[in-house]
């Protein structure tokens, strides 16, 4: 038995391709029996690091950071809703849905590793934002999800406001931006080689095959 996989996904919370990715990921591993041989551990990107914490409405927000008009817009989110239902995640965009700011999430997501439930916290904010219209960026709605996966709420509260978590958290997203990730999803595989972008499920398998000596 060869030792576990480690595999290092760095990724926000309000990236689409981000959950579409681990998705196929997810199914790549589950057809390769390798649940119990794969160690996943998230790490924070901010796509909008200096988002304000009123946040920007969505449609807005691809116009100005892409160029993207209306009718792309449409087409994009039909296109990441048909992903998102074929691996059975259910995107549910709305009129008037914001980007907000993560930070807060990343420094929950923190305090989750340390205590084993990282992952299931990860899942849960995709779901808030994506799929029951909640906003993520507000503390209220992060202390809940946090308290439905099994969070202590004052452990959790004083974790939002702990500088030097806040500071460790900022400087692990400069860690990988200094390693020279720039867009994610971003798969690393055992701290040695990595994929960024949504891939396909194939082509996850392929690399976890060789990993695992398949």
């Amino acid at each position: 038995m060869s030792d576990k996989i480690k595999l290092d996904i760095v990724s926000d919370v309000v990236c689409p391709w981000c959950i579409v990715g681990y998705k196929h990921l997810e199914a790549a591993i589950n057809e390769l029996g390798l649940q119990d041989r794969v160690e996943i551990e998230w790490q924070p990107f901010e796509l909008n690091p200096d988002m304000p914490e009123e946040g920007e409405e969505l449609r807005a927000h691809v116009l100005r950071k892409y160029g993207a008009q209306r009718e792309d817009s449409d087409k994009a989110r039909a296109n990441i809703s048909a992903l998102g239902a074929e691996y059975g995640f259910e995107f549910d965009y709305f009129d008037g849905m914001k980007i907000v700011n993560t930070r807060d999430a990343h420094v929950l997501l923190d305090l989750a590793h340390e205590q084993g439930l990282q992952h299931r916290l990860k899942q849960r904010l995709f779901a808030a934002f994506f799929t029951e219209h909640k906003d993520v960026s507000d503390r209220a709605v992060l202390l809940a999800e946090a308290r439905s996966v099994g969070l202590d709420a004052g452990a959790a509260t004083l974790a939002l406001n702990d500088s030097e978590r806040r500071r460790r958290v900022e400087n692990q997203e400069l860690l990988w931006q200094r390693q020279g990730i720039s867009g994610v999803p971003t798969v690393i595989f055992n701290r040695t080689s990595a994929m960024t972008g949504a891939h396909p499920q194939a082509s996850y398998r392929e690399v976890l095959q060789e990993l695992a000596g398949l």
